[in-house]
């Protein structure tokens, strides 16, 4: 048994993707992980059941990637995975010609695996940044292993 050795092995910090909260601690605004898709809450409601029943909560929610609704009924009192969800600001160095940014954090680390988001967003990506050859920041969502530009604007000067 001596000369068995175990290795465990992991490639990322051991940060999850997401961590659990009470229903009830839920709120209007926050986020939630509704049929695997990382959610802002856009509406909730609480309904008290019957004799012995528990409370339920009606939870309906957008999906930050998609713009999905999306609704889930769960008792108050059970748990319910919340995304981990950060918000950068990157410098947008350029638009490659597949479609994708170049950017640039504050420590000068470059990232290139985000894509030019479509409608909105991107059109006004490509008319700052292109037709009007102004400097741009974007903003960056990453929630549960995707990622995906959520707004952009002028960078100072």
């Amino acid at each position: 048994m001596a000369d068995e050795h175990e290795t465990f092995e992991s490639a990322d910090a051991g940060a999850s993707a997401t961590y659990p909260m009470q229903c009830s601690a839920l709120r209007k605004n926050g986020h939630v992980v509704i049929k695997g898709r990382p959610c802002k809450i856009v509406e909730m409601s609480t309904s008290k059941t019957g004799k012995h029943g528990h409370a339920k909560v009606h939870i309906v929610a957008i999906d930050i990637f998609t713009n999905k609704k999306l609704e889930d009924l769960s008792p108050s009192t059970h748990n319910m995975d919340v995304p981990n969800v950060t918000r950068r600001e990157y410098q947008l160095l350029d638009v490659t010609d597949d479609g994708f940014l170049s950017l640039m954090d504050e420590a000068g680390n470059t990232k290139d695996d985000v894509k030019l988001p479509e409608g909105e967003v991107g059109d006004k990506i490509n008319k700052m940044f292109n037709e009007e050859g102004k400097d741009c920041n974007v903003t960056i969502l990453t929630a549960m292993g995707e990622q995906a530009c959520m707004d952009v604007k002028e960078a100072p000067k």
